[in-house]
């Protein structure tokens, strides 16, 4: 392949991840409150915003959002053994999600700044 052709389809799967990375962090910001609890609607929350973030973690490096990344697996470790335990978050697990995600929303916007400046 040739490195235009490469540069090409990496921009394209940038871009995707870009526009994908905003929703989910939206998702993630709206659903914080609901993750607490006993129910399985806490736990089916939490899976979901555990998914989205491990998502972020593996593609965002890959495609030039180190920084996103490495916020998104600081979050995801906050929710990792409440998702093993089937159970709701405590009051200090919610308190450390909120710090993570508004350090994961930092350091998205910076990078997709960046990204938007270079033409990407």
């Amino acid at each position: 392949m040739h490195a235009d052709q490469f540069e090409l389809r990496l921009a394209k799967v940038r871009h995707r991840f870009a526009i994908s990375l905003e929703s989910k962090i939206k998702h993630a910001v709206g659903s914080i409150d609901g993750m607490s609890g006993s129910d399985e609607k806490a736990v089916d929350q939490i899976s979901h915003n555990y998914r989205d973030l491990h998502g972020i973690c593996g593609i965002g490096p890959t495609v030039g959002f180190t920084a996103t990344g490495a916020a998104a697996q600081a979050a995801e470790r906050v929710l990792l053994e409440a998702l093993r335990e089937k159970r709701g978050l405590r009051a200090e697990e919610t308190l450390s999600l909120k710090a993570a995600i508004t350090q994961l929303q930092r350091a998205a916007e910076s990078e997709l700044r960046s990204m938007y400046r270079r033409g990407g």
